[in-house]
């Protein structure tokens, strides 16, 4: 019988899914779109994304993911059962084998949650959980099976990973909490102080892609922005 082998990245901004054999086949934003009322879900992924800041008081638009782990793990399954059935199909007649990366501080409580939002979402039973600095240095084809050690620094939505790797185990590593997300927020709050502009976090993301850089520049970059004024409100 055919079997399905998928592997996911759960992560706190973006969610990637791919199908041995395919590739990846799936990358899309980890956002969700609920009724108020009911918390019935409108829309999931790109969709929901697209709502962000345009949504009327009826519809809220949350991020089920905070900081690498599940926040609202009923929205999680939700996410998952969606991008699953998304892959595989709804009417299938074997359920995927799963493989989840998790970041590598996360505890015992938050590894259970995961696990059980992916059974619950369709995923067979076990479902397969691997650090994100393994997964990542097994992408980027590093030597894994030397007794060297490999660095490897991961940098998220939510998380930074950074890990050293030999005989493919984590021999030390540190998961620190801030990442793309706050840089994101940094500088939405300059533009903030520095124009007196109000802009959203999908206009910060572009700013931080087109003209953002770690190293200093010789010629500054400049991009053109768009939001309102905290002083009149336009």
């Amino acid at each position: 019988m055919f079997k399905r082998i998928v592997g996911i990245d759960l992560g706190t901004a973006n969610v990637l899914v791919y199908v041995k054999g395919k590739g990846v086949v799936l990358n899309e934003p980890a956002v969700v779109a609920l009724a108020a009322n009911d918390s019935k879900i409108v829309a999931v992924g790109a969709a929901a994304r697209d709502m962000t800041g345009r949504t009327p008081g009826h519809i809220n638009v949350v991020r089920p993911l905070k900081d690498g782990v599940i926040a609202d793990y009923l929205i999680t399954e939700a996410m998952l059962r969606h991008f699953i059935s998304k892959v595989c199909g709804r009417w299938r007649m074997v359920k995927p084998e799963v493989m989840i990366c998790v970041p590598a501080g996360v505890t015992s409580v938050e590894l259970r949650a995961v696990k059980e939002a992916a059974e619950q979402a369709g995923a067979k039973k076990p479902v397969h959980l691997i650090p994100e600095p393994l997964a990542a240095a097994i992408g980027a084809r590093l030597p894994l099976a030397s007794p060297g050690g490999n660095l490897v620094v991961d940098i998220g939505g939510g998380t930074t990973e950074a890990a050293v790797i030999s005989m493919y185990g984590l021999v030390v590593s540190r998961s620190v909490r801030v990442a793309g997300n706050r840089i994101d927020e940094a500088i939405a709050a300059f533009v903030k102080r520095k124009f007196g502009l109000i802009i959203g976090e999908r206009t910060a993301e572009a700013i931080k892609i087109e003209i953002g850089s770690v190293l200093p520049l010789e010629e500054e970059r400049k991009m053109e922005v768009r939001g309102r004024d905290q002083v009149s409100g336009l």
